[in-house]
């Protein structure tokens, strides 16, 4: 699959884009209401949107506190750059090891200070303590970590600004 630029996308496309983001269940009739197209017209410009990876794929998005998942924490995570104890990069030992931890949903490498930023779903302290203490602080690569809590979600969204 080949991301299309940006500028490829008209604004169909975008107006297509824009109805997927906010409901990925939405009938090709519906979206071809709301856009000014037949529903046939719809369907080809998703699959071509779908095959040049414009459109990644489908999720349903699950609520963390209906799942008993209660808190949300944000970790930076410093590494330690050079290791003799391991033959791979001490980067791609935490990679690795990120992929398989079901708490992170999502990591993100950073410019600056720290290395990577951690999302990290747990359903209590308890469980954030356990995560941190027997998991991340245990791994060879990681130096340092520092934690933020969320109290709030003030915006919580998937769907990417199309109009711009």
């Amino acid at each position: 699959m080949t991301t299309s630029p940006a500028h490829a996308l008209d604004k169909l496309d975008r107006a297509i884009l824009h109805c997927l983001q906010g409901n990925g269940r939405e009938t090709y009739d519906v979206i071809g209401e709301q856009v000014g197209l037949s529903p046939s017209a719809v369907l080809r410009r998703v699959k071509r949107l779908e095959e040049a990876g414009v459109i990644d794929h489908y999720v349903a998005l699950v609520r963390p506190e209906a799942v008993g998942l209660g808190m949300t924490a944000y970790l930076n995570v410093r590494l330690e750059k050079f290791t003799d104890a391991h033959k791979r990069s001490p980067m791609d030992l935490f990679r690795t090891s990120v992929a398989a931890w079901p708490e992170v949903v999502e990591c993100v490498a950073l410019t600056g200070e720290m290395d990577y930023l951690l999302r990290v779903v747990v359903a209590d302290m308890a469980h954030y303590s356990r995560f941190v203490m027997d998991t991340l602080l245990r791994h060879p690569s990681v130096q340092d970590c520092k934690t933020s809590f969320v109290l709030e979600r003030v915006k919580n969204t998937t769907a990417l600004p199309l109009e711009w």
